[in-house]
């Protein structure tokens, strides 16, 4: 699992244990985990959903408390029968939010680069848009990790390593970001920098992200995750097929990237509502 996934899950775990110490003014031992009931496992994801957390929340919360109850009934540590019969909040349906072809072009070629801050999140959005990848997996790579012959390793969640190609547009922005970074260069240096000679946190290429999108006019799902979805939707709209679009992406089952076929099914409705001349004539009616 990636670093993100243990922490909320450890984050989970440690919210239950003192939920359970507060629900029966106790202090929590193996044995009492044990004998959680079922009751116990509502009313705590009651207490969560009155505190505000929503169905996603909740149900990665449950999904981590049973993960770590799994794991220990398979090392012989204790035993809890009542996990497995919690149901997990049901979840919305929710479709990846990609951005126009336009859109996501205009914020790649509006973004500044007079200085090395403003290079560095340039090529970080087009090195996103440019190759499909997570925030995390770019902000992760050191300077020995630049493309080579036309290729990116990247290292995926569950440490699963794909290689990715990089068009020539993105090595060269790349490279105008690497000559004018202030830093020593080296192997083991992070490849993206903060300005405290560290490497940049997510946080900070979020709020760029965020400061960039509102001084070009572009809507609000405008996100580094967005420039991932729009990289899988525009080229599948370009003819790319699902198990191709899959590997890019570094997704472990294909059901995970069949989601975009949903959104690329949307967006082609909407060009036949604004088109097919029947529709037309019918808002002409009206």
């Amino acid at each position: 699992m990636s670093r993100h996934t243990v922490r909320a899950y450890v984050h989970d775990l440690s919210q239950f244990i003192s939920f359970l110490a507060r629900h029966h003014a106790c202090s929590v031992s193996i044995g009492s985990l044990s004998e959680a009931n079922i009751k116990d496992f509502r009313a705590w994801m009651s207490r969560r959903a009155m505190d505000g957390a929503g169905s996603a929340t909740r149900a990665r919360g449950l999904s981590g408390v049973k993960n770590f109850l799994t794991w220990m009934d398979r090392q012989g540590i204790m035993h809890n029968a009542h996990i497995k019969t919690v149901r997990s909040p049901r979840l919305p349906h929710k479709l990846p939010r990609p951005l126009y072809e336009k859109q996501a072009l205009n914020l790649v070629k509006a973004a500044p680069d007079d200085d090395w801050i403003a290079k560095r999140n340039k090529a970080l959005f087009t090195l996103l848009y440019g190759c499909g990848l997570r925030i995390d997996e770019a902000l992760q790579l050191n300077v020995a990790d630049l493309p080579r012959d036309g290729f990116l390793r990247v290292m995926g969640k569950g440490r699963k390593e794909r290689q990715v190609p990089v068009l020539a547009v993105v090595e060269k922005i790349l490279g105008n970001y690497q000559v004018h970074c202030p830093f020593v260069e080296t192997p083991d240096r992070p490849l993206f920098m903060g300005k405290k000679g560290k490497r940049l946190h997510q946080g900070v290429a979020q709020k760029e992200m965020r400061d960039l999108r509102r001084a070009i006019g572009l809507p609000e799902n405008a996100t580094p995750h967005a420039l991932r979805h729009s990289f899988a939707t525009h080229l599948l709209q370009n003819g790319a097929n699902l198990r191709e679009i899959q590997e890019l992406l570094g997704h472990t089952s294909v059901r995970t990237t069949q989601r975009y076929t949903e959104v690329d099914g949307k967006e082609l409705m909407k060009v036949y509502n604004a088109s097919h001349p029947r529709q037309l004539k019918s808002e002409g009616k009206k």
